[in-house]
């Protein structure tokens, strides 16, 4: 890791500094130069400074000895009364991973009344499961939830931790990689094991136009991100297996300041992730109004509705609508896509769908590449039409 440091006694205050920054980094307080948080440690003040008052320190981070760290823990996140889906997703791969190179599967609760939920999870194949269950932990608090999943994990010392990228998930991973001063990768859509037990994390980087594989080469644990419906769900198994671990209360838990005022639930909205059939609309659409023929095409064939990010940012529909990187992973049965163009933002996070079935009147659209079958025609002829069939066989 790097990092710049300012010569106070060298500095004269020339401001070449700031006025070279590309990133607005460097201010002048009482003409000394001040970095924040924009710093991208990029070096080019150092370079600039005439007086070579600024420096950019090298820390090399030692290497650990990766064979003190094996296994893949999974923490499995209990949402609204049940176990979440992701948690079983995560489980599923970790079993991918794990049995080429001889780790087993853990996985953590955390959480009031969660201790029930771990005689289901030794169903699905898991060695261990840790259990912090307590009143104290009715409700989600980032700092109570991350000493837990901390203590288990200096415990147990797993060489790769998974966490379903679900609004819970994505405020507890940083604060866990950061206490272990190790590397975390968002949203990826991919996970390989290597066999010194790197894991390639795969995901969609520079908005979408590159697949990045990021590796945390000389840190333990490796902590990853992984959305709903990204990976296949473990299966269940009839014969139960594994222990359960009752685990004690870190003392951090007790010592926390953050209190439940009041809690207000949230009404359930359909989630487009769940649907099994999907109509989506795309840029191809001429107008707001265009989507009632996308809604009626999915009510008719008993699924659900959703867009791309163009019409979300048009404010014909809101985020929970929309596919892509910035909205939501959908893997339905069927999906059929209209006036979609097929960007990588896109594809990324539907392209692991049973059956696709895509209609541009561009064939060299980029959303051909990944449907099952290709329909180059014009949506407000093919719809229309398929609109009308299906209503003369369901009359």
């Amino acid at each position: 890791m790097a990092k710049i440091a300012v010569l106070e006694r060298k500095c004269t205050g020339c401001g070449l500094c700031q006025s070279n920054c590309p990133f607005g980094a460097i201010e002048m307080v009482g003409g000394k130069p001040e970095l924040n948080a924009a710093c991208k440690v990029c070096g080019i003040c150092v370079k600039n400074c005439p007086e070579k008052a600024i420096l950019k320190l090298e820390t090399k981070t030692s290497e650990i000895d990766k064979s003190k760290w094996n296994d893949i823990l999974v923490f499995t996140e209990v949402s609204g009364n049940r176990l979440h889906p992701v948690g079983l997703e995560l489980i599923g791969k970790a079993h991918e991973l794990a049995d080429p190179v001889g780790f087993k599967v853990k996985a953590v609760l955390v959480g009031n009344g969660v201790a029930c939920y771990a005689e289901e999870l030794r169903h699905y194949g898991v060695s261990e499961i840790a259990v912090y269950d307590d009143p104290s932990l009715s409700f989600f608090r980032a700092d109570a939830y991350a000493s837990c999943v901390e203590d288990y994990i200096r415990f147990c010392r797993p060489s790769v931790v998974l966490v379903g990228a679900t609004s819970l998930g994505r405020s507890l991973a940083p604060r866990l990689s950061t206490r272990f001063h190790t590397g975390l990768t968002a949203d990826c859509t991919r996970l390989e094991l290597r066999e010194n037990s790197d894991l390639v994390q795969i995901r969609p980087a520079f908005g979408g136009n590159i697949m990045a594989q990021i590796v945390t080469t000389h840190t333990r644990p490796q902590f990853a991100t992984v959305r709903y419906k990204v990976m296949n769900p473990a299966v269940r198994r009839d014969t139960p297996y594994g222990t359960i671990l009752s685990r004690n209360l870190p003392r951090d838990v007790a010592l926390s300041p953050v209190k439940c005022i009041r809690v207000t639930p949230v009404p359930q909205k359909r989630n487009i992730s769940d649907a099994e059939i999907l109509v989506v609309g795309g840029r191809g659409l001429q107008k707001e109004s265009d989507l009632d023929m996308i809604r009626e095409l999915a009510a008719l064939l008993g699924g659900d509705w959703a867009t791309t990010r163009p019409l979300v940012e048009k404010g014909w529909t809101t985020n929970d609508r929309q596919i892509g990187l910035s909205g939501r992973t959908v893997r339905p049965k069927l999906i059929l896509t209209c006036g979609v163009s097929g960007a990588i933002q896109f594809t990324s996070c539907m392209n692991a769908s049973d059956h696709i079935i895509a209609i541009n009147t561009d064939r060299n659209a980029p959303i051909f590449d990944v449907a099952h079958i290709a329909i180059v025609d014009d949506l407000y002829k093919v719809i229309p039409e398929l609109i009308s069939k299906l209503k003369e066989v369901q009359a």
